[in-house]
């Protein structure tokens, strides 16, 4: 595959370099944002899926990790600054794409962050490829998305899915789904704890980034399940039980009951070291420097 790495001289986001990732998916060239701020050991910082997701979400967690690390934090394809073509977005394009990521921009095994759904791309690609990663911090997990957490059938999500990649009903729908008021009640339902942290001018920012041009096609297959990498709770359980690198879970006290119920299920598992700390889903906005104190001994006690 055919890939180049373009640094930029720009320096948005959280502050530090910004740079383009050029990849090729399908014979399409995709433009992927990623960010690195810091110096030290390499460490990759993932965002959660979801309709608001950028590497914005991990911008203050990366710069408490900068002093001691070379933190890289990436917009997914599909997401944040990163392309948006109207691709089928399914699990098969971000396995790849980390695999070919993580061989492109670093020559070492690296420390992986990964938020939400990241998590099953993450150890997907530590089970394939054992020297890819150090060590895996997982913050808030999940594996399902939303409409199959609610219940629907795959059907009914699929059906869903094509009504919002569709032209026009498509795009309302979306707009619908996609209000500053929708998105302060699933702030408050389920990612944040605090509801004062939950301002309108935070709020107006999520929205700006639902409303780039062709954000509705990945947002609409993460809401509908179609990058759930896995299927079963068995699956996702038992690429933990093949990691051969050490690993951690941070779970949100306040995290949805489905979701903290597989949460629990992962962290009984043998050998995985966890800690329940404020928040819910999005715990690694809302609280970074918990995040950081929850994380640092495991970090740095295993530092190669």
């Amino acid at each position: 595959m055919s890939t180049n790495v373009l640094s930029t001289s720009a320096t948005t986001g959280f502050g530090g370099v910004v740079q383009e990732y050029l990849w090729n998916w399908e014979n399409q060239q995709l433009r992927v944002v990623y960010e690195t701020l810091g110096k030290g050991s390499p460490l990759l910082l993932l965002p959660a899926f979801s309709s608001v997701s950028t590497r914005l979400e991990v911008g203050e967690l990366v710069k408490l990790l900068a002093p001691n690390f070379q933190v890289v934090a990436v917009d997914w394809p599909g997401f944040g600054e990163s392309s948006r073509p109207s691709l089928n977005y399914r699990p098969q394009i971000y396995q790849q794409f980390l695999e070919d990521f993580v061989k492109a921009v670093f020559n070492t095994p690296v420390t992986v962050v990964a938020a939400g759904h990241a998590a099953s791309y993450v150890l997907q690609l530590a089970v394939k490829q054992q020297a890819a990663f150090s060590k895996i911090v997982l913050l808030a997990p999940t594996w399902r998305g939303p409409l199959p957490t609610m219940g629907a059938s795959q059907q009914i999500a699929g059906l869903v899915r094509e009504l919002v990649r569709s032209p026009i009903v498509g795009q309302a729908l979306y707009k619908l789904n996609t209000t500053q008021s929708f998105l302060s009640f699933m702030y408050r339902r389920h990612v944040f704890t605090d509801a004062a942290k939950i301002t309108p001018s935070f709020i107006e920012k999520k929205w700006q980034t639902t409303q780039q041009p062709g954000a509705r096609f990945a947002s609409a297959a993460f809401v509908t399940g179609n990058l759930d990498a896995v299927r079963e709770q068995s699956d996702f359980l038992g690429l933990v039980k093949s990691l051969t690198v050490p690993l951690m879970v941070v779970i949100g006290e306040s995290s949805p009951p489905k979701s903290r119920e597989e949460m629990n299920a992962l962290v009984a598992l043998p050998g995985v070291k966890s800690v329940v700390i404020p928040g819910s889903l999005g715990l690694h906005e809302e609280y970074p420097a918990v995040v950081l104190e929850a994380i640092e001994d495991f970090l740095f006690s295993l530092e190669n």
